[in-house]
């Protein structure tokens, strides 16, 4: 699966847990511009592993700050 078919599904699951119905870009960060807390990233990521049947590490998403580079990771981890 390429990056922008990846962007689309993650866009799919993002929509939920968008409450002010942020404009989504590469540059959207989680908890600046989308307010997540811990236990909202906590439920997408969960929504993530299991739509695409894969595993963020603890580090991994420490190091995750906006959507390109969950896009990027994501992509990456579907190998």
């Amino acid at each position: 699966m390429d990056r922008e078919e990846t962007s689309a599904r993650i866009t799919a699951l993002i929509e939920p847990f968008n409450k002010k119905d942020v404009a989504i870009t590469d540059a959207t960060r989680f908890t600046d511009d989308l307010e997540f807390d811990s236990l909202t990233v906590m439920d997408f990521v969960a929504a993530i592993e299991d739509e695409f049947d894969i595993i963020i590490s603890m580090n991994q998403q420490a190091e995750i700050e906006n959507y390109g580079q969950l896009v990027d990771a994501v992509t990456k981890l579907q190998g």
